[in-house]
This record gives C-alpha cells, sequence and structure tokens, in this order.
C-alpha cells in the first residue's frame, strides 16, 4: 500500500504489526481478547512457534497470509493452548479467509493435537467486511468452525478511549486507524502522528516502550523526508522539555530505526532471492539510508565522495560513524582518517 504523494516510503503494516505483538502479548490478549488473557498463566513465558507455523501453512498452502503468529500458552489450570493469530492488515473482502483460517487450525490441531484458539484482527478498510466462522454443509453433514475476530474500525467510534488507555496496543490501534484516515493528507498525518508520539510521554511508558511503539507509528505514520526532518527536530525540542531524551539520542536512531529499517529489507530481499545474505544486505542498505540521513540533518547535503563511502561500507563501520554524528564538528571527522586523498 504506497501512498507516493503522502509518505517517504511504502506503507508496510506487516512487519511493525508482527514486532509489537511479539514484544507485548499479554498487552495484545488483554486488549483483544480479555477472556484468554484472565485465563493464561503468565508465568510461564509463551513461545512463538514460527517453524510449526511454516509447516503447517506450507501444508495447507495457504497464500497471501499477512501477520501471522501460533503462540504456545499454558492455561492457570497447568493445560497447553496454542493460540493463532492472523492479522489481516491490508486486504479487504476475501471469500478465501475463513478457510484459510479454518485449514490452519485444522492443521495446527492434525500435526500437533494441541488446543487452537483463533483470532482474526481485520485491520483493512472495509467496514462491511466482517467474518468470523467457516461452515460446511452437505446432505445432513455439517461443519462450523467459529473463530474471534476484532474489527479495527469499530474503534473509530471509541477514540477517546484509546487517547486514555495505557494498554500498548491502544496507540497501536489509534496509529494504524489515524494512518487509514491521513492517506494522501500529509498535513493531517503530521499532526496525528505528532499528537500520538507525544501522548507516549505522557501515559507514564518507560523508556523501552516508547521506542517500541514509536516504530509502529514512524512505519505505519510515514512522512516524507522534509516533514521527517521537521518531525524530529521538533521531537528533539519536545524531549529536551520534558527531560525524557529517548528517542532522539543518535545511538537510538541509528540503532532502533536502522535494524528495524534492515531487518525488514533484509527479509524481502531474503525471501525473493531465497539466500541467507538477503538480510545481511539489507541490514547494511537500512544502516546506510539511516546514516545518511542523520548526516544530511547535521552538516547538509553530502559530497559525492562521502556518500560512495557510506554505499561501500560493512554495517560495523556504519555503526561507528553513527555514533560520532553529535560530536563531530565536521563532516570529515565523522570518517576520521577513512577519508578519500585530498579531504583532510
Amino acid at each position: 500500500m504506497t501512498d507516493p504523494d503522502n509518505q517517504s516510503q511504502p506503507t508496510e503494516y506487516d512487519s511493525p504489526w508482527k514486532e509489537i505483538l511479539k514484544a507485548y502479548f499479554e498487552d495484545f490478549l488483554a486488549f483483544f481478547l480479555p477472556e484468554a488473557r484472565d485465563g493464561i498463566d503468565w508465568q510461564r513465558v509463551p513461545e512463538f512457534l514460527d517453524k510449526e507455523l511454516d509447516r503447517i501453512t506450507k501444508e495447507a498452502k495457504a497464500i497471501n497470509r499477512r501477520v501471522d503468529l501460533l503462540v504456545k500458552v499454558w492455561l492457570i489450570n497447568g493445560d497447553e493452548l496454542w493460540v493463532l493469530i492472523h492479522v489481516e492488515v491490508q486486504g479487504g473482502r476475501d471469500p478465501e479467509f475463513a478457510e484459510r483460517m479454518y485449514t490452519c487450525q485444522h492443521r495446527a490441531y492434525d500435526l500437533h493435537r494441541k488446543p487452537v484458539v483463533g483470532l482474526a484482527i481485520l485491520a483493512d478498510e472495509e467496514p462491511s467486511w466482517r467474518v468470523s466462522e467457516y461452515r460446511q454443509v452437505l446432505w445432513g453433514s455439517e461443519l462450523i468452525y467459529r473463530f474471534n475476530t476484532v474489527k479495527l474500525l469499530d474503534y473509530l467510534d471509541h477514540l477517546s478511549e484509546l487517547e486514555t488507555s495505557d494498554n500498548p496496543f491502544a496507540i497501536v490501534t489509534l496509529a494504524h486507524l489515524r494512518a487509514k484516515q491521513t492517506k494522501n493528507l500529509p498535513d493531517e498525518r503530521y499532526r496525528a502522528k505528532q499528537h500520538i508520539t507525544r501522548s507516549l510521554y505522557r501515559r507514564g511508558f518507560n523508556r523501552q516502550k516508547v521506542i517500541d511503539l514509536y516504530r509502529f507509528i514512524d512505519w505505519v505514520l510515514s512522512l516524507p523526508a522534509e516533514a521527517d526532518n521537521r518531525f524530529w527536530e521538533e521531537l528533539s525540542r519536545f524531549e529536551e522539555n520534558q527531560k525524557m531524551p529517548y528517542m532522539t539520542s543518535v545511538e537510538r536512531i541509528g540503532e532502533e530505526r536502522g535494524r528495524l529499517m534492515g531487518i525488514q529489507i533484509g527479509e524481502q530481499i531474503g525471501e525473493q532471492r531465497g539466500e541467507q545474505r538477503g538480510e545481511q544486505r539489507g541490514e547494511q542498505k537500512g544502516e546506510a539510508k539511516i546514516l545518511t540521513r542523520l548526516l544530511q540533518r547535521r552538516f547538509g547535503n553530502l559530497p559525492a565522495w562521502a556518500n560512495k563511502k557510506i554505499a561501500k561500507a560493512e554495517p560495523p563501520s556504519l555503526e561507528e560513524w553513527s555514533l560520532r554524528i553529535f560530536d563531530a564538528k565536521s563532516l570529515e571527522e565523522v570518517f576520521s582518517n577513512m577519508m578519500p586523498s585530498g579531504q583532510e
């Protein structure tokens, strides 16, 4: 899903959804399926069954699956339970969706003989599309599979609650809805991103939670380069006033934003080429992009020699240069003795 007039990059919702869901799984269930959250023994750490899910979806011939997670949890009485979660992010009405939910649930049970609870998060833009069961009926034989469904558009009637809730997925839902509402409306998107980001500090979240949630906000509410630079300058001043330098230290910008971008690019390249080096190459591209933007913000347009140096550098060098930016008094000082001849 791409907004060329509105954003600096495609609005790629899938990776940020999966990252935030894994990081705050208990909060996810507390927000979307509180009955399940209350029945789980959280003293035992949930296990994300990525390999099992890969086998299930492959054997089920499931296609176009956006965000899928299979999670092993334990009930308070000690019983093991699996939770199958699907977040349908970018699609609309899909006549095969319910069948895919049933097929994955059936295959999970068939292969592992574990109870499976299904939960679908419908994050699409079609209000009338609501699906919660799969049914087969023929000659008196009937099969019905019902699964839990949450429609994010329904939260448009509860925006005030999202604004005040301290559950991370209130922020996730609010950011996702604002991204849909501000498509091709850059000024409104800027204001929405600014408002949601600043609210992270008011809700009393700790530093790590602010950073994790901002990753999601930054991806779904992406801005054109010029607006993004302005946003970060304002955020830096805001953090200084709040005495909460959570997001705008060079270490966090380079490490957190670069890592997420690098991993996602790497996953895409790896899937297309089927090569392990995809993620490594993606990490280099992501870190190079972040470093370039940071240098431009500090020193203005970069000369050709600097762009060439960044393009050829390996991740360790990119990380080292990122750490030098605020202390360096000049672009040349960032690269130290690694400059081409004639530039010192």
